[in-house]
């Protein structure tokens, strides 16, 4: 199911909350519990199990190793258990498919189809008992608890990936009030028509705008970017949103990235919660950046590595994230000090590096990467315009000019500053209407949409 449905909004949503706020505060917990696993379940029925089983034995080590007998075997065995799981749901047919083009092999592929979330939720688990193991919380009181802390549906299929300490004391004891409520709804809105009105329609653009011209080259990256920003940080708007109405407030997942100065600061405000995974379970148990250069390096290829791989199970997702390792130990080492002294030129710098980054991502195989690259540089003999390109480019480029805009901090800035002034009582007034008429437009938009895809559903 997704967030972006007539079912989940007019319908799902609705009866949660209805049910949610009849029952005893001791219940709601449980029905927490059976709402998310109803919303996975008419998603994938069938590997609701695997969840499930996901859940009780992460919890059972959990309580094991807090018991303080045989700890660190019982970590092992954890982070075995979640990394097999994910090996195996995730990568079988990439590992098949790679030994019969190196071995000369003919072993058939096991097509395991994978479940929804399996990325977020093995992630959140085994965060979540090294967690225990390193004494940063105790275990969660009970199998529901932490059942219904993995398994909440505003999170489970795509993140942000949530840390049990953050989010501890409202599992056991939270409050709802009328201002978190309203805040949830303004911030639910707000993420699906980033979802709706701008991810969707630039999706179609990239699908449309497909003529060989150097500036389609460049154009259909570009659309790209806004379309993953806007689909990946809406959703996480609306899972914050939805986090809120239900008396928890998860940590900011997207921090406007498109306007980062440095591709270091762009990797601070893009999926910051798979970012500060990383970097609390893997880069900083390695040593981080208090050892020899030979081993720091060591620590971000291997980091980056495993962010692409993290990713989905193809080729161009980890030359996707060598890519940005080694652009990251580039600017370590050598251009940070130049890009920093310069005003304008690190911004572009930095935003070309990101198309092209996303160029990579959304690649099938390494030939298109590198033909597309080199239709973009004028390696290839196509034309720099076409009627085709010019076409599509007029016809959707008011829509690039406001989500351009929407990527930056610009139109929250100015309504902050209208705030201050005495003109706040206009903003009191228009934005309910403002917040109406989004959900209006988003309605309309689903009811005669054909792509509503989360990109991030695949991962």
């Amino acid at each position: 199911m997704l967030f972006s449905s007539i079912i989940f909004i007019y319908y799902f949503l609705p009866l949660l909350l209805l049910v949610y706020f009849i029952v005893p505060s001791k219940f709601k917990n449980i029905v927490l519990l059976g709402f998310s696993l109803l919303f996975y379940f008419l998603g994938e029925p069938k590997y609701i199990v695997i969840l499930l089983l996901s859940c009780t034995i992460n919890y059972i080590l959990s309580k094991m190793i807090a018991k303080g007998k045989q700890r660190k075997l019982l970590l092992i065995l954890t982070v075995i258990y979640n990394i097999g799981q994910l090996l195996i749901f995730k990568y079988t047919d990439f590992f098949i498919t790679n030994f019969n083009n190196i071995l000369g092999l003919n072993i058939d592929l096991m097509r395991i189809v994978m479940p929804i979330g399996i990325s977020f939720f093995t992630f959140q688990a085994l965060g979540y008992v090294i967690d225990v193991y390193n004494e940063k919380h105790p275990p969660a009181s009970s199998w529901i608890e932490f059942t219904t802390y993995v398994c909440l549906f505003p999170q489970l299929i795509a993140g942000p990936i949530v840390r049990y300490r953050d989010v501890r004391e409202e599992m056991q004891n939270r409050t709802i009030n009328f201002d978190k409520f309203s805040e949830g709804i303004r911030r639910f809105t707000i993420g699906l028509g980033k979802k709706v009105l701008l991810a969707n329609v630039l999706g179609e653009f990239v699908e449309l705008c497909v003529e060989q011209t150097v500036l389609a080259a460049w154009l259909r990256p570009i659309a790209y970017t806004l379309q993953i920003y806007f689909d990946f940080s809406g959703y996480s708007d609306m899972a914050i949103g939805l986090g809120l109405m239900f008396g928890f407030r998860f940590l900011e997942n997207f921090n406007y990235p498109l306007i980062a100065s440095s591709i270091t600061d762009f990797w601070r405000r893009w999926h910051m919660s798979l970012s500060s995974w990383f970097r609390d379970y893997v880069y900083i148990p390695m040593g981080g950046n208090r050892v020899n250069k030979l081993k720091f390096i060591r620590n971000i290829f291997t980091v980056w590595l495993l962010t692409g791989f993290w990713h989905g199970a193809s080729w161009n997702f980890i030359v996707w994230g060598l890519y940005f390792g080694i652009l990251l130990l580039i600017e370590k080492f050598f251009l940070k000090k130049y890009i920093d002294k310069t005003k304008v030129l690190k911004y572009i710098y930095t935003s070309v590096i990101v198309v092209i980054s996303f160029l990579i991502f959304n690649s099938l195989t390494m030939t298109q990467i590198f033909t597309e690259l080199k239709n973009m540089f004028f390696l290839n003999n196509i034309p720099l315009v076409g009627p085709e390109t010019l076409y599509y480019f007029r016809s959707y480029a008011l829509l690039f000019v406001i989500a351009i805009i929407g990527a930056t901090p610009l139109v929250k800035n100015i309504i902050l500053k209208i705030k201050e002034t005495r003109a706040k009582k206009i903003i009191d007034v228009l934005e309910p209407i403002t917040y109406i008429v989004l959900i209006t437009l988003c309605t309309a938009f689903l009811i005669d949409a054909s792509f509503n895809p989360f990109l991030y559903f695949r991962f």
